[in-house]
C-alpha cells in the first residue's frame, strides 16, 4: 500500500496546532482575565487550576513548530521569515508569563508585579497567535520561492482585528474551564463575565468569517458556489447553534460550558483548514510543494508514531488525575 506521507504530516502538524490552540488556549485566558479579577486569592486560584498541567500543553507548540520545519522546511522558511516580529514577540511573552507563573508563588513582595507579567505575557501571546492568524489568511509575498514582503506586513487592519478575537475566545474558553473548576459566589462572577464574551465572540466569527471572503476570490468561491455551499452550510449553522446552546449554558451547567466552547473553536478551525487547503502558505503554495523528501518523511512517521501516543497517554493522565474541584489550598 502506498502511504501519502505528506497528507498524513500535514494533518498531524494541523492535530498538534489544533492542540496547542485549545490545551494552551484556556490557560492563556485564565492569565487574560486576570486583567478584570483583581483579588490576589481568586487569582491564586486560578493558578492553581493549571499548575499541574500547564507546561505540558505546550508540548504541543513544540510540536507543531518541530513538524513544520522538518518535514515542509520551505513552508517553515517562508512563515518564520514573513513573521520573525510577532513570533519573537510571542515567544517573549511566553517566556515572561513561565516565569511569572513560578515566582508569584514564591515572592509575595512582589506578587502584583508577577500578576502583571502573566496578565501581560498571556494577552501578548495570545494577540501575536490572533495577528498571525490574520495575516496568514490574507497571504505571504512570495516570489521565486522567496519571502518578498516587508517586516511589518503582518500588521493589517484584519490581523489586528483577529488578534482581539483570539484574545476574546480564548478569555472564554478560559471562563469555561474556570466555571468547571470553581465553586459558590466565585463560580456565580465567573458565570456573569461569560454573558458577554460569548455575545462578543459569537460577533467576532461572524465579521472574521466575512472578512475571509473578501480577502481572496478563491475562498469565497469555495463556501459559496454550488455544490460546496450545500456540503459545507453544516458548519457555520453547527457553530451558530452551539453559541446559542453556550449562551443559556453559561447560566447553569458547568463542563457543558468548556466543552461546548472547545466544539466551537473545532468548528472554526476545521473551516479555516478547508478555506485554505491545500495552501500551506498561502495564496499559492501547497504543502505538497513544501514539503520534504518522502523517505525523509517516512522516517519522522516511524518517531512520531512512538512519540504521540506517549504525549496522548501523559496528557490524558495528568487531565484525569487533577479533575476535580479547586479550594484555596488547591485540588480536592
Amino acid at each position: 500500500m502506498i502511504m501519502d506521507y505528506q497528507l498524513i504530516w500535514v494533518l498531524l502538524i494541523a492535530v498538534a496546532v489544533f492542540a496547542y490552540v485549545t490545551l494552551d488556549g484556556f490557560d492563556l485566558g485564565i492569565g487574560i482575565l486576570f486583567a478584570v479579577i483583581k483579588d490576589p486569592k481568586k487569582r491564586g486560584r486560578m493558578m492553581n487550576t493549571v499548575a499541574p498541567i500547564w507546561d505540558g500543553n505546550e508540548t504541543w507548540l513544540v510540536l507543531g513548530g518541530g513538524g513544520l520545519y522538518a518535514a515542509f522546511p520551505k513552508a517553515y522558511s517562508l512563515l518564520m521569515t514573513a513573521f520573525y516580529i510577532p513570533v519573537f514577540a510571542m515567544l517573549l511573552a511566553l517566556v515572561f508569563r513561565g516565569v511569572a507563573f513560578e515566582f508569584r508563588f514564591k515572592s509575595q513582595n512582589h506578587q502584583k508585579h508577577w500578576d502583571f507579567a502573566f496578565s501581560a505575557g498571556s494577552i501578548i501571546a495570545a494577540a501575536m497567535q490572533g495577528a498571525m492568524l490574520g495575516a496568514f489568511i490574507e497571504g505571504i509575498s512570495v516570489e521565486n520561492g522567496r519571502f518578498v514582503g516587508g517586516a511589518m506586513d503582518w500588521l493589517s487592519p484584519f490581523s489586528i482585528f483577529c488578534a482581539t478575537a483570539v484574545v476574546v475566545g480564548y478569555a472564554l474558553l478560559g471562563t469555561g474551564w474556570l466555571i468547571m473548576k470553581m465553586e459558590g459566589d466565585f463560580q456565580g462572577s465567573l458565570r456573569r463575565l461569560a454573558k458577554p464574551a460569548v455575545i462578543w465572540m459569537a460577533a467576532n466569527l461572524g465579521v472574521v468569517s466575512l472578512m475571509t471572503t473578501y480577502v481572496n476570490p478563491a475562498y469565497a468561491t469555495r463556501w459559496f458556489d454550488m455544490p460546496n455551499m450545500l456540503m459545507l452550510a453544516p458548519i457555520p449553522l453547527i457553530t451558530a447553534a452551539l453559541l446559542f446552546w453556550l449562551w443559556h449554558a453559561v447560566s447553569h451547567r458547568e463542563k457543558t460550558v468548556f466543552g461546548i466552547t472547545l466544539g466551537i473553536f473545532f468548528l472554526s478551525y476545521l473551516g479555516f483548514g478547508i478555506t485554505l487547503y491545500p495552501n500551506i502558505v498561502p495564496p499559492m503554495i501547497t504543502f505538497r510543494e513544501a514539503a520534504a523528501p518522502d523517505n525523509s518523511l517516512s522516517f519522522m512517521l516511524v518517531g512520531a508514531a512512538i512519540l504521540l501516543p506517549v504525549i496522548f497517554a501523559y496528557t490524558a493522565y495528568a487531565y484525569w488525575v487533577f479533575r476535580g474541584k479547586v479550594g484555596d489550598e488547591g485540588y480536592h
